[in-house]
């Protein structure tokens, strides 16, 4: 079974669907696994680490597609910049797409996922217990959100976030305010903490 891992056509999207380390682990496992070049790039993983790894690089987006029976995604399909064509058009009924997909916010992509006969597996559905803790992705964005949110909120600050005494005196520290104790609140305030 072959599994894929294009470039993200989301304007602004760094992540990627696949590390080298898991790619490696799905080799392992038996799958052969192709990477589009430069997908993981934005992530700051070469394409040297991905065939180190035992990945093929692909530069045919279009090859990559067909030649997939899985495809991993971080967005949902979306209409490809570069090749003018909706992503979704290089699904069939063979393919497997495992990506984020709201579907809840995303009725038309549904209708013309379906249309299409693939199967699709949305990442952002799996539930948040015990048993499918391995593949949560959604606490794990949600965790990295936190963290970085007070990074950039502590960027824009006026005054530094912890108490400093210095021998001129002590700076009091900023107060911070979180909203929600969710994933990503909880890190926010352990992150604020530190």
């Amino acid at each position: 079974m072959k599994i894929a891992v294009p470039c993200e056509v989301h304007e602004n999207e760094c992540r990627v669907a696949i590390t080298p380390d898991i790619t490696r682990q799905l080799i392992k496992l038996g799958f052969s696994v192709s990477v589009e070049n430069n997908a993981g790039l934005k992530a700051s993983f070469s394409d040297a680490a991905y065939i180190e790894s035992g990945a093929e690089i692909v530069h045919d987006t279009k090859l990559l597609w067909q030649e997939a029976d899985v495809i991993l995604k971080v967005r949902a399909p979306e209409m490809h910049p570069d090749l003018g064509v909706d992503e979704v058009s290089f699904l069939g009924p063979s393919k497997t797409l495992i990506s984020f997909v709201w579907p809840g916010q995303n009725a038309k992509l549904l209708e013309r996922l379906a249309e299409t006969g693939a199967n699709v597996l949305a990442m952002d559905n799996i539930p948040r217990i015990s048993r499918a803790q391995k593949m949560d992705a959604l606490s794990s964005q949600a965790n990295l959100a936190g963290y970085v949110m007070v990074l950039l909120a502590a960027s824009k600050l006026d005054r530094i976030l912890p108490m400093m005494m210095t021998p001129a005196g002590t700076l009091s520290p900023a107060k911070v305010f979180v909203i929600g104790a969710g994933v990503a609140g909880l890190q926010a305030i352990a992150t604020a903490k530190r």
